[in-house]
């Protein structure tokens, strides 16, 4: 999993020359360490980390660049549920009232190629899941 920083001060300022080409060569970079630790890559996933050491708009875009974490080779996880940054896009929604944006953001993700989520509301999500699941595989079988 990618964090900038330290928990305590992840949030204070966090900067990136280019956030999704910094995270993409950080977990590259820990896929290769593990490799050259006698790990299978079958063994392997990878969290862009959302929320740790990201501002709203870091995060915004990499969940809209998802699928470039695909290339890595390995299962792509995505925990966006009830996060801050779903809170802020909802006017500053408390966490018991981020279901439905939450949910939207799993389907982004799994429509953008995450393997794993990570999520809260486990019935709504795999309700959403679903229809996102049918239309992916219609998608594939034209």
């Amino acid at each position: 999993m990618h964090m900038q920083g330290l928990p305590r001060t992840m949030q204070d300022n966090p900067q990136y020359d280019d956030v999704v080409a910094d995270v993409i060569g950080f977990l590259r970079s820990r896929i290769d360490a593990c490799l050259d630790a006698g790990l299978a890559q079958e063994q392997l996933l990878i969290d862009p980390g959302f929320g740790f050491g990201k501002t709203l708009d870091h995060n915004l875009q990499l969940l809209s660049q998802l699928s470039e974490f695909s290339a890595l080779g390995v299962p792509v996880l995505a925990g966006l549920s009830r996060k801050r940054m779903i809170g802020s896009l909802l006017g500053d929604a408390p966490v018991d009232q981020r279901v439905f944006g939450s949910v939207s953001a799993a389907v982004v993700a799994a429509m953008k190629g995450a393997s794993i989520l990570r999520v809260h509301d486990v019935r709504p999500t795999a309700d959403a899941l679903a229809i996102v699941r049918a239309v992916l595989d219609r998608e594939e079988s034209l």
